[in-house]
């Protein structure tokens, strides 16, 4: 326990971050006046204890720098351990919820999947739907990149933890000489962009308290809505654009817009292989899928198909998860496609989930410099990205990375199959988790949530959930016996 005193200690400072976080669904309570203020109060009190007492018992114990296997284990902590702690204010407050299932919920929006088991989101007192949203705004960048920024305060540094936590195989990029001050750099962009986004839902037509709330979800790219009906309670195309114009922002790597701001210029944006690639997909994503509506008569008019076309396709491939219709209904081969997307559309160094733009086209130039061999065995053809040449070590992780994808979400559909579900609603519930994306299909569609599935099977869930948010292996290097060995 000694050696591991600091990690633990450090994860009590995080909880004591989280706990003030909840004062500000508690905010919205109390000028709201609805009866769910109790369950904050209890929820903050409880997680504020918590977290001081491993704090303060065990910061002087064993005090040192964390290595980069502490930098792993506390970030599959913290990620394990916030949910149990955001479930607090559900568990308080909506009578006959289970501990599965608000830990659900919470993990959902802590890893910005947006998956739900709730329903009657309408009535629900408002600062309940304020902060599951918020645990959304929160899971965007990471709530371990904001405690990167103060760990200095706490006597220890947050390099390891920083190379851990942040996703896409490119971790060792600086963007500036000390890691603090990249996070810091990194959450002054996220909350600036975060306000444009809050200020344009307002002025779209929302009211305050629900510009903020779908600011969040659309910030972190996580499908939790105010309302049942997703965004299709608000039946606005104009809000629609706002939303389709921030959700294409948040999928881009937040660092290219740290450096626009330093170098003043976005060149840089449309000159960066990934925001490109990632950009001209959703063009084309969204164009593709509105004339093939516009083919099959789903809508009158292409401007209809259009319309629907760009709201659902850029939600779901940004792994958003919010809906303007129940695209289900659709013909199937768009909705497929579209979870298709979600796999590996959006950017590293984005809010968003999947393997990432930059791991498909390091697989597409491999791919390709493996064809070039076969027909030229003595050709050397590096592979390039950017003009650099891609480390061999790179790819050897990449292709190691896909293989343990491809049996994360065989494994974990089979186990759902095997507890009874139908294959369309398994298969689509795990792409849906493991890439953070929220709805599938069949049971767990647009139209419906993760409600009807079993403790089982809601766990099953909730696990491909973390392995997702931490891209499998800072979760699964935990369980090898080396990792433990001094």
């Amino acid at each position: 326990m000694k050696h591991y005193a600091p990690v633990f200690a450090v994860l009590g400072g995080v909880l004591m971050l989280f706990a003030l976080t909840m004062a500000v669904p508690l905010g919205f309570a109390w000028v709201g006046r609805d009866p769910a203020h109790g369950a904050y109060v209890w929820a903050m009190t409880i997680t504020a204890l918590s977290g001081a007492l491993l704090f303060f018992s065990l910061r002087r114990v064993g005090r040192r720098e964390l290595q980069p296997r502490d930098g792993f284990l506390l970030v599959s902590l913290v990620w394990s351990v916030l949910p149990a702690f955001g479930s607090l204010p559900l568990l308080l407050h909506l009578p006959g919820l289970s501990f599965t299932d608000a830990y659900f919920e919470a993990m959902s929006g802590l890893t910005t999947t947006g998956a739900t088991v709730l329903t009657g989101l309408d009535t629900m007192p408002v600062s309940i739907n304020v902060w599951r949203c918020f645990m959304v705004l929160i899971g965007g960048m990471g709530i371990l990149v904001l405690a990167v920024a103060i760990l200095p305060l706490l006597g220890v540094g947050g390099s390891q933890i920083f190379k851990a936590e942040t996703p896409g195989p490119m971790k060792d990029t600086k963007l500036t000489p000390r890691i603090a001050e990249t996070a810091r750099g990194l959450w002054a962009v996220y909350f600036g962009i975060a306000l444009l986004c809050f200020l344009a839902y307002r002025a779209a037509g929302m009211g305050w308290a629900d510009a903020f709330m779908h600011m969040c979800s659309t910030m972190g790219l996580g499908g939790f809505a105010a309302y049942d009906a997703s965004f299709g309670y608000f039946n606005s195309p104009l809000i629609e654009a706002v939303a389709i114009f921030f959700m294409l922002v948040s999928g881009v790597n937040f660092a290219l817009y740290f450096v626009a701001l330093r170098r003043r210029s976005l060149r840089g944006l449309w000159h960066d292989l990934e925001a490109r690639s990632f950009l001209l997909l959703m063009a084309v994503s969204v164009f593709g899928i509105a004339l093939f509506l516009q083919f099959h008569g789903v809508y009158p008019t292409f401007l209809q198909s259009l319309r629907h076309s760009a709201f659902n396709v850029v939600s779901i491939a940004t792994t958003t998860g919010l809906a303007s219709v129940d695209y289900a209904q659709w013909p199937i081969f768009a909705p497929v496609l579209m979870l298709f997307l979600c796999c590996f559309a959006t950017s590293a160094g984005s809010t968003g989930g999947g393997i990432k733009m930059v791991r498909a086209l390091l697989l597409l130039k491999q791919a390709r410099s493996e064809l070039t061999r076969i027909v030229h065995p003595r050709a050397v053809t590096p592979v390039t990205l950017g003009g650099a040449v891609v480390d061999a070590r790179v790819l050897q992780s990449l292709l190691a990375f896909m293989l343990v994808y491809g049996a994360v979400i065989t494994g974990a559909t089979l186990m759902l199959l095997a507890s009874g579900l139908d294959v369309l609603t398994a298969f689509t519930a795990v792409i849906a988790c493991i890439n953070n994306t929220g709805p599938g299909l069949g049971q767990v569609g647009p139209a419906n949530n993760f409600q009807g599935l079993s403790d089982f099977q809601t766990w099953v869930c909730s696990v491909t959930m973390l392995l997702g948010r931490l891209e499998l292996f800072a979760v699964l290097v935990l369980f090898t016996a080396r990792f433990w060995k001094k």
